[in-house]
């Protein structure tokens, strides 16, 4: 049998994989993600002690926030005395004594043996009471970290 003139090519089948689609996802993956970078600065600003660290020198006396072994607080302004104090008392006193001397320097000193979490609390707090940098204060050591 003849076939009227006609002949079937078949085609031949690709072995190739299309990877325009994985680009247009990359792509986007990578704008979304330039984008949102920047929303997600949830850190507080704190600067760490080195090992070998030397003491502050300031003119000024700073702004001391305790945070003893059960976790309660204790403020010490300039040269007063420490007292006892709650959390949004210390927010109230702590506010107000920076916005008379915004250059004043603020520390949290605490025990080695309270929960860091507590600690973390008291520094929020002095972030909203408007200090603008909160130091951490701490013992001078033997230079050798102690294992826990």
């Amino acid at each position: 049998m003849q076939t009227l003139g006609r002949t079937r090519k078949r085609r031949k089948l690709k072995a190739e994989i299309n990877v325009v689609p994985y680009i247009d996802v990359t792509l986007v993956l990578l704008i979304i993600f330039m984008v949102t970078a920047p929303l997600l600065n949830l850190g507080v600003d704190i600067q760490l002690p080195q090992s070998n660290a030397k003491s502050i020198q300031n003119d000024k006396e700073p702004v001391l926030v305790t945070v003893d072994q059960d976790g309660k607080l204790y403020l010490t302004l300039g040269k007063t005395p420490r007292e006892a104090i709650e959390a949004d008392a210390l927010v109230n006193k702590v506010s107000a004594f920076v916005r008379q001397n915004p250059e004043i320097p603020v520390l949290v000193a605490g025990d080695e043996r309270v929960d860091y979490g507590r600690i973390y609390s008291a520094m929020v707090l002095l972030q909203q009471a408007g200090a603008a940098k909160v130091g951490l204060m701490s013992q001078p050591g033997d230079g050798k970290a102690r294992p826990r």
